[in-house]
């Protein structure tokens, strides 16, 4: 029997309360899901502080925390390869195989409608509070992030001295010109 299967691609900078309540209600759809750890190459950056690794630790431990069956999803970083015209074929070469694809993402979106896939829009949850950009200006800014993400987000954050490297991060280089 054919496993139905969905896949979900962000970047996740970092792993918040948004993209577990995302999985759960894409879990209501499919049997397995697939986590695409999007731009698994960056890191360092404001934009991408945490690595490739850093999320995965993030999602897994997440996704126990919240009692979700390992059973019933993949987690895998997926570096960018800037080449929109053959970028589905190697998603399906890291993945196992799926039928529908859910992304918010309108290139990710096109260039798998064009391959012939069930292309759906997850459900935004607060998304003006719960979003990667929303959790890294608060963690720059000393506000309360914590009430954004899971537990072992912030476990994790902690462990990598993520804030600091946030902070480290938004400084502007001073050059000798």
């Amino acid at each position: 029997m054919k496993t139905n299967r969905g896949i979900l691609i962000g970047r996740m900078q970092p792993f918040h309360n948004g993209h577990i309540q995302v999985i759960k209600k894409i879990l209501e759809e499919v049997d397995e899901i697939i986590i695409g750890i999007g731009s698994a190459q960056i890191s360092h950056d404001l934009k991408n502080p945490f690595t490739a690794g850093e999320r995965l630790v993030m999602i897994k431990q997440s996704l126990v925390e919240h009692n979700i069956d390992p059973s019933r999803y993949y987690i895998i970083p997926m570096e960018d390869i800037n080449k929109n015209a053959i970028w589905v074929s190697y998603i399906k070469m890291l993945t196992p195989p799926f039928n529908k694809i859910y992304s918010g993402n309108y290139l990710v979106k096109q260039l798998f409608y064009e391959e012939g896939y069930e292309v759906k829009t997850p459900p935004l949850f607060d998304r003006l509070k719960l979003s990667g950009t929303e959790v890294r200006k608060r963690m720059l800014n000393d506000e309360n992030w914590q009430e954004l993400v899971p537990n072992a987000t912030v476990e994790l954050v902690n462990e990598i001295k993520g804030i600091e490297r946030i902070k480290n991060l938004s400084k502007k280089e001073i050059s000798d010109m």
